[in-house]
């Protein structure tokens, strides 16, 4: 079974940062695509937004590691070079795709792929540096928050019961995921006691 190289932070963030930025682009093009349908130009902004502050939150760490190296000395993050450049080109595809027009069905079906992509567990992952769990939780909550508003969009707008089922799929695994990383706090708590 192959496994997935793990980076430094040093080397994960730049990239991360950078991919979180396309994933804002595309969402600004959508704005500009749906910008006569109110729900939709809203919803579209919405998720700039959040990629916006994932881009801020992720600026946070590295200005926190450059100010105590010894944060980042011993961390790991798994993210491969392969699917670095899926991404980039993932993203890049999406965009020129977006720029040229695209249907509800397929934005939204752009959205989920991205949505669904290793780059939202990275920076869940590097928002670990901070210390402080409540960032980790904000970010885990806000994942789900647009995966609950992408799937509600793709259940409204579309009829691809695939495409929904895939929604559903995926947020609730992140809520699991986040269920999980309580009960784990749970029993840290506990043993400290």
């Amino acid at each position: 079974m192959a496994t997935t190289p793990t980076l430094t932070i040093h080397a994960v963030l730049e990239t991360a940062i950078e991919l979180e930025r396309k994933t804002m682009q595309l969402y600004t093009e959508l704005v500009t695509v749906f910008k006569d349908s109110d729900e939709l130009r809203s919803f579209w902004f919405s998720m700039a937004r959040h990629e916006a502050g994932h881009c801020g939150a992720l600026a946070l760490v590295e200005s926190l590691i450059e100010t105590d190296p010894s944060l980042a000395d011993e961390r790991k993050v798994a993210f491969d070079a392969t699917t670095v450049a899926r991404l980039r080109t993932l993203l890049s595809t999406y965009c020129d795709e977006a720029r040229q027009g695209v249907s509800i069905d397929r934005a939204l079906a752009m959205a989920l792929d991205i949505e669904a992509s290793e780059l939202e567990g990275v920076v869940v992952d590097l928002l670990q540096v901070v210390k402080d769990r409540r960032w980790r939780k904000q970010a885990v909550q806000m994942l789900i928050h647009d995966l609950g508003d992408l799937s509600f969009m793709i259940e409204k707008y579309t009829h691809d019961e695939v495409l929904l089922a895939r929604a559903d799929e995926l947020l609730e695994e992140r809520i699991g995921d986040l269920g999980v990383e309580r009960e784990a706090r749970r029993t840290d708590s506990t043993r400290q006691h």
